[in-house]
C-alpha cells in the first residue's frame, strides 16, 4: 500500500517538484494539495484553498509553503491527528513553539534543510569545531537565488547552531560587520549571505587559523535533493509516536 501525501504549498516550485517525483514512485501517492494560489495547471490531484476544506483521506502532510501558512497547517495536522513534515524556512520562534507544542500530540518532522549531504556536513562541522576551536576562527557563507526572502538561510543558522552546541562558552552570531565596527572576537561566528541568479543553495564553513584555512562546503545542484529528502522524511515519520523528529533521527536509523 502506498503512502498517501497531502502537499501543503503544492503550487509552488518545491510542491511541483515533489508532485513530479511522486509520479515515478509506486510507494508514494500524492492524493491532494493545499495552496492559496489558483495556478493548478499540470497538477493531477485535487487542490484546496484551505486545509480545513480537505475531504480526501491521507497519511502524512508535507509542508513546503510560506512561513505565514504554518499556524493553520499545524492546527489542521493536530485536528486530524496526522504527522507533518515541515520543510518551510524563515520560521519565527512563535512558529517553532507551535511545532513543538504540536509534537506532544502528533509526530512532527522539522528540518531547515532536507538534504542528506547537508546533514553529513553538519556532523563533520561538529567534529572539526571540537578539534580546532578556539584556535581557529569560524565563518559561514551561504548563497541562494535572488527570490529567497529570508537571510541568513535556515540552513546557515542550523549549521551555526550545531557548531555553537559544541562550544562551552557563549558565542555571538555576527551578520553585518559594517554595523559592528570592532575587531573580530574569538567568540564570533560570522554568517554572510549572497543572493543572485538561480543558485539552488550553497553553504561553506571556514575554519581560519594563523597558518592554514580548512573549508567544508555543500552545493545543491537541483532542488530534487530537497524533494527526495522530504519524501524520505514522510516515510520515516509515518507510524511514529508523537514527538519532534529531524534528519539526525532519520540518518541514525
Amino acid at each position: 500500500m502506498s503512502l498517501r501525501i497531502l502537499m501543503n504549498g503544492c503550487c509552488g516550485y518545491m510542491g511541483r517538484c515533489i508532485a513530479a517525483m511522486c509520479k515515478n514512485n509506486p510507494k508514494i501517492d500524492l492524493v491532494c494539495g493545499v495552496d492559496i494560489s489558483d495556478n493548478t495547471e499540470g497538477l493531477d490531484f485535487p487542490v484546496f484553498s484551505e486545509a480545513s476544506a480537505v475531504d480526501v483521506d491521507f497519511d502524512v502532510i508535507v509542508d513546503f509553503s510560506h512561513f505565514s501558512c504554518i499556524p493553520k497547517i499545524v492546527e489542521f495536522a493536530v485536528s486530524r491527528k496526522k504527522p507533518i513534515v515541515c520543510c518551510t524556512t524563515g520560521l519565527t520562534e512563535e512558529h517553532l513553539k507551535l511545532l513543538d507544542d504540536a509534537s506532544k500530540e502528533i509526530p512532527v518532522f522539522k528540518s531547515a534543510n532536507m538534504s542528506l549531504g547537508i546533514n553529513v556536513m553538519i556532523a563533520l562541522c561538529r567534529k572539526m569545531t571540537n578539534l580546532l576551536y578556539p584556535d581557529y576562527d569560524i565563518e559561514i557563507v551561504e548563497a541562494h537565488h535572488n527570490r529567497k526572502l529570508d537571510a541568513p538561510s535556515g540552513t546557515a543558522l542550523m549549521i551555526a547552531d550545531a557548531i555553537k552546541d559544541e562550544i562551552d562558552n557563549e558565542v555571538n552570531y555576527v551578520y553585518d560587520r559594517q554595523s559592528v565596527r570592532r575587531k573580530r572576537e574569538k567568540t564570533d561566528i560570522g554568517i554572510s549571505s549572497i543572493r543572485g541568479g538561480n543558485i539552488v543553495g550553497e553553504h561553506e564553513v571556514m575554519y581560519i587559523g594563523g597558518e592554514e584555512i580548512l573549508k567544508i562546503s555543500h552545493s545543491a545542484q537541483t532542488r530534487d535533493v530537497f524533494a527526495r529528502g522530504a519524501l524520505a522524511a514522510a516515510r520515516f515519520v509515518f507510524g511514529k509516536e508523537p514527538g519532534y523528529y529531524d534528519m539526525t533521527d532519520m540518518i541514525q536509523l
